[in-house]
């Protein structure tokens, strides 16, 4: 509630204005706007690489998640986008080790967009980490999974594999949409964090917006890899971004970071609009209270479903037993609880899509993350462009149910579930 900005130095105004404006006036000696423009001196140019709205954003959440720093884009997609592309040698054959158990557009991302780009991507199992081990080589740019995976929940090892990844001189990137605060990814080694804050950072289903978080436990100085770090960066007029650091204060605590919002932020053009960054900051001020909400009604729902007779399987992190469990436990803070996502079994697709046409108080929607409990038939959303192995092999059937818990009277909740399932 107070990290990154404290009052407006002016009028003394405590929360953070909405500067929503495009540009900044470029007034003052000359060289020192070219040393601005050159990334020689902190200081606002455009609103698409940097805005004071935005940037207290920036450094509020770098603080939530203990981070070095964040940069904030347009959705959640864009931050696994840029976070990747950012690691990129800028020639053919770069790869990606990723887990399969990644929301839908995450895998159309990996497996078709960045291909075009000349990323190509290996799956690996996250319940058998050496299979990431057996697929590194000297063009792995990051090791990548979701911490619970959307929609399946698998949990990803965090700590064993940031451990692998710096036997190898690899970065651990991970998406921690669904568990923020209730998983700490700096605390376990992982390099860069990423998070749809359109989802529990917002918290209420109004404001698109992503986060990329610098957790400042990777150096990519000297890896034949990460050539753009370590040479001229033709992007910027051949800067080496590590000397840049020393040159401003503000943005200097992340090359990586820094990187990116001066080449493939700049470029893009997937900037945060500042009203969204105010919306967001406003969601921060509760996250920690409505999260152990969520967690707490989420329990109460597996269990409920747990005894349902129409309930083939439930899957929850909270009730996980044996190695899955043991990553739970050591991924997870119990001081929040296990996340709000629960997905269950019905018998087959057309028994989850009249379950999905009988739900009264919850909402039919795609998102997470809400107040309100969503429900969705991946079969038919999310996953509908996955093809039927591949989104099988990572769990998802034709019966499977997605159900992101909201903070409402649990009791409401699991009379909505019992009369859906009471049409089935």
């Amino acid at each position: 509630m107070h990290a990154g900005y404290r009052r407006d130095p002016v009028t003394k105004a405590v929360a953070v204005p909405i500067y929503q404006n495009t540009a900044y006036e470029l007034d003052g000696d000359l060289n020192h706007i070219a040393d601005v423009y050159n990334v020689k001196a902190d200081g606002f140019t455009y609103t698409r690489i940097i805005n004071p709205t935005t940037r207290a954003l920036e450094r509020r959440y770098a603080a939530v998640d203990t981070g070095r720093d964040s940069l904030a884009v347009a959705s959640g997609q864009a931050a696994t986008f840029l976070a990747i592309v950012n690691l990129a040698s800028g020639q053919v054959g770069d790869n990606v080790v990723a887990s399969p158990y990644l929301y839908g557009n995450t895998w159309n991302l990996l497996h078709n967009t960045l291909k075009r780009l000349g990323i190509s991507v290996r799956t690996a199992d996250p319940r058998r980490p050496e299979t990431f081990e057996r697929a590194i080589d000297d063009r792995t740019i990051c090791l990548f999974g979701e911490v619970i995976s959307n929609p399946c929940l698998i949990p990803l090892p965090v700590k064993q594999l940031a451990e692998i990844g710096r036997k190898y001189g690899v970065p651990l990137v991970v998406d921690n949409t669904t568990t923020p605060l209730v998983c700490r990814p700096s605390d376990l080694g992982a390099a860069i964090t990423t998070y749809s804050a359109t989802k529990y950072i917002c918290g209420h289903g109004t404001t698109l917006g992503g986060l990329i978080v610098d957790n400042g436990k990777f150096s990519y100085r000297g890896a034949s890899r990460f050539p753009l770090f370590n040479g001229p960066d033709e992007a910027h007029g051949g800067i080496i971004w590590r000397s840049a650091l020393q040159d401003v204060d503000d943005l200097g605590k992340s090359e990586f970071l820094l990187k990116a919002r001066m080449t493939w932020l700049r470029d893009t053009g997937a900037a945060i609009a500042p009203f969204a960054s105010f919306q967001l900051i406003q969601g921060l001020e509760t996250l920690p209270l409505r999260m152990k909400q969520h967690c707490a009604n989420a329990r109460v729902v597996a269990d409920a479903l747990k005894k349902h007779p129409k309930v083939r399987r439930v899957f929850y992190p909270g009730l996980f037993e044996g190695a899955d469990r043991e990553t739970v436990d050591q991924t997870l803070n119990p001081a929040y609880g296990h996340g709000a996502m629960v997905m269950f079994e019905v018998e087959d697709e057309l028994a989850g899509r009249k379950f999905i046409q009988n739900v009264d108080l919850m909402y039919h929607v795609s998102n997470v993350g809400d107040a309100r409990t969503l429900v969705t038939h991946p079969v038919s959303t999310t996953h509908t462009t996955v093809p039927r192995e591949k989104r099988e092999a990572a769990g998802i059937f034709g019966g499977s149910i997605r159900l992101c818990v909201g903070i409402e009277d649990v009791d409401d909740i699991v009379r909505d579930l019992h009369k859906a399932l009471s049409a089935i």
